[in-house]
């Protein structure tokens, strides 16, 4: 079994745009590509876990997703990400993938051999760290996107993706 970061996409690895559907909005942060290339490159597994309810809402389209998708890959380096994962549906909607609900990172850690419990959920939101949290691993609020209006009991806070990065593979090397 290996060790894997899934991370949150919007407002923790690119700029929220608000239900994206058109890729001329994505803007991946600064540092974003390097940083997932590390993390490859030290033997983690790299997993996107997103909501996209705006599917679900009838804001977006799945194939707006698709191309808003493609366009994110382009930006953050699509030979550093194993999987992404999405969840379609609405709030309200019984669901077991719609974030806070670990359905999306147990899905991934049955289909890649992922040891949970070396593992780390970076997200900008509640729900982020508590879908974390369920899943069984360790989790990391970055400021980035809602991460600073957030109320919650993250493992580990930090400034923006590129730090918390740095800040597992830290951990990493004292284990």
């Amino acid at each position: 079994m290996r060790r894997a970061v899934f991370f949150d996409r919007d407002g923790t690895l690119m700029e929220d745009a608000h239900y994206c559907g058109d890729p001329v909005l994505v803007k991946v942060f600064p540092g974003v590509p390097d940083a997932l290339r590390r993390l490859k490159e030290a033997g983690f597994g790299v997993f996107i876990v997103t909501n996209q309810s705006g599917i679900g809402r009838g804001l977006i389209t799945e194939a707006q997703y698709r191309a808003v998708q493609e366009e994110f890959l382009r930006q953050a380096g699509r030979d550093s990400i194993d999987a992404s994962f999405y969840c379609p549906d609405a709030p309200g909607a019984p669901s077991n993938c719609r974030k806070p609900e670990p359905g999306m990172v147990l899905a991934a850690a049955a289909a890649h051999d992922i040891d949970l419990a070396v593992s780390f959920f970076v997200g900008d939101k509640a729900a982020d760290i508590e879908c974390g949290r369920r899943a069984g691993t360790r989790t990391v609020l970055v400021l980035t996107g809602y991460g600073a209006e957030q109320h919650c009991d993250a493992d580990l806070t930090c400034r923006d993706a590129v730090e918390a990065v740095g800040t597992i593979m830290a951990a990493d090397e004292r284990r």
